[in-house]
């Protein structure tokens, strides 16, 4: 591989891509083009065919090939969950565990990182690894083998999308225009982590409608919609949050609450892993608001859960070579594979249920969507290594 891949992730974590909940626009927030508009230039400039929607902000490329194509997704936009903007990447060279903000106390995994080069930012900010780290291996990748078109591999379809961290990272992708009938997402985190299945996803939004009144005089009268919200949130399960969950625990998950007298708000996900449980999940939640407007009077609240994603091993149990080839290449590079369950989701879950598998390989970005973010540079170099592999005959 070539030195660049470092000058690669710290140009394109510098970049603002954070997407936004509340639009139906896409891409959610414009700033997604600009790093969709510098990285179809690079990929042009490597001498990739390059098949560009600006409108809604995917980046398809193609590196030629001598056999059918096999195709890699990263997706360009950051978490709204912490700041991107202004970010201020740091090199940790040689990190000794030493570091104010990485500390191997509060993130024992670090430990295993003692003499490695990380990348973290300044602290206020996210660092953007996820999935700026899987945007800079892909490239690395295409600018290999459009280096070398002398060693043998498969067409390379490669695709950059915009507001995957707000469910919708596939909803104007464009399956022709990819080209491939089968992909990896680059876009998990330890090397030597390889994910194929992930959760049942939905969104869900609760609107309570109160009545103001002044209080001197508010007795049978006043209806308050933070009262209404709160007896909702309390009337779901309170271990069964990301917090006391773990493994293939399913969980509701409070993002957001805004609210006065007249109205309020609640925002929530909800993730199982399984199709039935995750099913009764929605059904139990729609249940407490029916509840709710019988104890207080029809539209004290409204309900409204809009499915995200499926769990992806419901496609890949037909299409383990992917796995398997993977698990083997990541063991070639000394990794002890291991497959793990997404305690999330990737665009490789909607793209597998519209007909291309695609597993999810690492990227070596730790800590994501917040502002103790890392990557591990020697990791990152193993898995733009491993893409290479996968690519070749």
């Amino acid at each position: 591989m070539t030195d660049d891949l470092l000058e690669r992730f710290l140009r394109y974590v510098k970049i603002d891509t954070q997407s936004a909940e509340d639009t139906e626009e896409q891409p959610s927030t414009a700033k997604q083009r600009d790093l969709a508009d510098l990285l179809a230039e690079e990929l042009r400039e490597m001498g990739a065919e390059v098949d560009y929607d600006r409108e809604y902000c995917y980046v398809y490329a193609k590196v030629p090939g001598t056999l059918p194509a096999l195709g890699f997704v990263s997706h360009m936009d950051t978490s709204n969950a912490a700041s991107g903007t202004n970010v201020q990447p740091r090199i940790i060279r040689n990190y000794d565990g030493n570091d104010p903000l990485l500390k191997t106390g509060d993130f024992p995994e670090l430990l295993n990182h003692i003499g490695e080069d990380l990348i973290a930012s300044d602290g206020t900010t996210l660092l953007g690894a996820d999935d700026k780290a899987g945007v800079a291996e892909i490239m690395e990748l295409a600018a290999f083998y459009l280096a070398h078109p002398e060693k043998p591999h498969r067409e390379i379809r490669i695709a950059f999308t915009p507001d995957e961290e707000v469910g919708r990272g596939t909803e104007h992708f464009d399956i022709g225009r990819f080209g491939a009938k089968e992909a990896y997402t680059v876009d998990g985190g330890k090397f030597g982590e390889i994910e194929y299945e992930c959760f049942n996803a939905a969104g869900l939004t609760a609107e309570f409608s109160g009545r103001s009144v002044h209080p001197g005089d508010a007795k049978n009268k006043l209806r308050h919609a933070c009262a209404f919200a709160m007896e909702f949130q309390s009337m779901l399960p309170p271990w069964e949050v990301p917090e006391h969950t773990e493994g293939y625990e399913g969980f509701y998950h409070l993002l957001e609450m805004k609210g006065d007298v007249e109205k309020a708000v609640l925002k929530y996900i909800i993730r199982d892993h399984d199709a039935e449980k995750f099913a009764a999940r929605k059904a139990y939640a729609e249940r407490v608001g029916v509840f709710l407007n019988e104890k207080y009077g029809e539209g004290t609240v409204r309900v409204t859960i809009r499915d995200q994603y499926r769990n992806m091993a419901e496609v890949l149990a037909d299409h383990m070579d992917l796995v398997d080839r993977a698990k083997e290449e990541m063991a070639a590079l000394g990794a002890v594979p291991e497959a793990k369950a997404i305690r999330g989701g990737t665009d490789g879950a909607a793209l597998s249920f519209r007909g291309v598998p695609c597993p999810n390989l690492s990227t070596g970005g730790y800590n994501f969507h917040g502002r103790f973010e890392y990557a591990s540079l020697q990791e990152m170099h193993k898995s733009a290594e491993l893409l290479v592999r996968l690519a070749a005959l």
